[in-house]
């Protein structure tokens, strides 16, 4: 009776064993990599990885090429990275899907082209919370969940020894509800950074005499700044807010774009998704076009706008602008800006569009006389389809009213 319940026991004991250790032994790297290439071929990237190996729960990955996959009608030539890229604290789901605690590649330090010499250098690459959905097609709530956050260090880019293009880092971080890696995806909410830009413009000159002079004259040989990015979206109905992406430089200005759209649902994104992968990359047949032009009509009808702005913020470049123009044209620049608002109903009215005349007129001319801010809204009555609008565009000034075009001038930001 006691060998008999001892051997229960241990037949207990490594069932249990084996149970735990199953994921991790289940686990084939060149499964793993075939998934990655599949899985971002849906939002356009087609790999082909070198040598995949396992040690435990780590896959290491020799190197690939990444393009354009055909389905996007883009076109890329082929990129080779010969860098390994681990993939660490990897585990296949019951449904087929694969998490990873991380992925790190090791620094970029390469030239990339001869003549003239071109150099990239890029550290601290990271990915923390990586995830592969199940499904064919893939899901699009599982495409929106590929990673938490994406991160690096500095980059530097130099063209002939000398650093034309650099930046402190980069990050990107989403947070989901119910959690990471679900597929039951309530909503999201990102941020997007690119910290400590510097672009130097002085080499310009080199290849475009005249772009190069132009640069020169307004003060632009060097700029730096920085870009960010914050939305959120809900995926019950599509609701998705654009609360910030601004691109702002130092002594030169920034440009914020804002908008709010209802009916972004999964299942739209699903269609086309789908609709690109019809296409194959290659010319539709008159009856496919005619198809995917019904298909785009319908999505349109489901996607209404909220509001939608974008704000240009001057820190000197606008000045400088005028006072460039104004000289070339041989006037001060009371005079050269006095022209240019004389000529702005002349230039509108060339548009056949009478109501444009109150909207632009008045904040443009406010801001030539002292550039501070000038900004572009759109806000609807009530939220409008894409597609009805793009009925409207039939008759522009309807389509005005129906958008709510605004133009503001020196307003402070909200």
């Amino acid at each position: 009776m006691r060998i008999t319940k001892t051997a229960a026991t241990l037949l207990l004991g490594g069932v249990a064993t084996a149970m735990l250790m199953g994921p991790a032994m289940a686990l084939d790297a060149q499964a793993f990599v075939d998934r990655v290439a599949e899985v971002y071929k849906t939002v356009g990237y087609e790999f082909k990885f070198g040598a995949a190996t396992l040690d435990g729960d780590t896959i290491t990955v020799d190197g690939g090429t990444v393009s354009m996959a055909p389905s996007t009608g883009a076109t890329m030539e082929s990129m080779t990275f010969d860098t390994e890229v681990t993939f660490s604290g990897v585990v296949e789901n019951a449904d087929g899907s694969y998490t990873a605690e991380s992925v790190t590649i090791p620094d970029v330090d390469t030239d990339f082209a001869e003549e003239p010499t071109g150099h990239l250098t890029l550290s601290d690459i990271r990915v923390d919370g990586f995830y592969l959905p199940a499904g064919n097609p893939v899901p699009s709530t599982g495409i929106l969940q590929l990673f938490e956050s994406f991160s690096t260090g500095p980059l530097s880019i130099t063209r002939e020894g000398e650093e034309v293009i650099s930046f402190e880092s980069m990050t990107s971080e989403s947070t989901f509800n119910p959690s990471f890696a679900t597929t039951e995806l309530a909503d999201l909410a990102s941020t997007f950074s690119i910290n400590g830009i510097a672009i130097d413009l002085a080499t310009v000159g080199e290849e475009d005499p005249s772009a190069g002079a132009i640069i020169e004259a307004l003060g632009l040989t060097s700029i730096a700044g920085d870009v960010s990015m914050d939305m959120a979206w809900s995926m019950a109905d599509g609701h998705m807010s654009v609360n910030e992406f601004s691109f702002d430089f130092a002594d030169v200005g920034a440009i914020d774009i804002t908008a709010e759209i209802t009916g972004f649902t999964p299942a739209v994104l699903d269609q086309m998704y789908a609709m690109q992968a019809s296409m194959g990359g290659s010319t539709p047949t008159e009856e496919q076009a005619q198809a995917q032009m019904m298909q785009g009509m319908a999505l349109m009808q489901g996607v209404s706008i909220i509001s939608a702005s974008v704000r240009y913020d001057d820190a000197s470049l606008a000045g400088k602008l005028l006072d460039f123009f104004a000289a070339q044209s041989g006037a001060d620049r009371a005079t050269f800006v006095e022209g240019l608002k004389a000529m702005l109903p002349m230039m509108l009215a060339e548009s056949g569009i009478p109501a444009l005349n109150d909207i632009v007129v008045p904040p443009v001319s406010a801001f030539l006389d002292d550039p501070k801010s000038l900004e572009v809204k759109v806000a609807p009555p009530s939220p409008t389809s894409l597609l009805v609008l793009m009925a409207a565009a039939a008759n522009p000034a309807g389509l005005i009213t129906a958008l709510g075009l605004a133009v503001e001038a020196n307003t402070a930001a909200e």
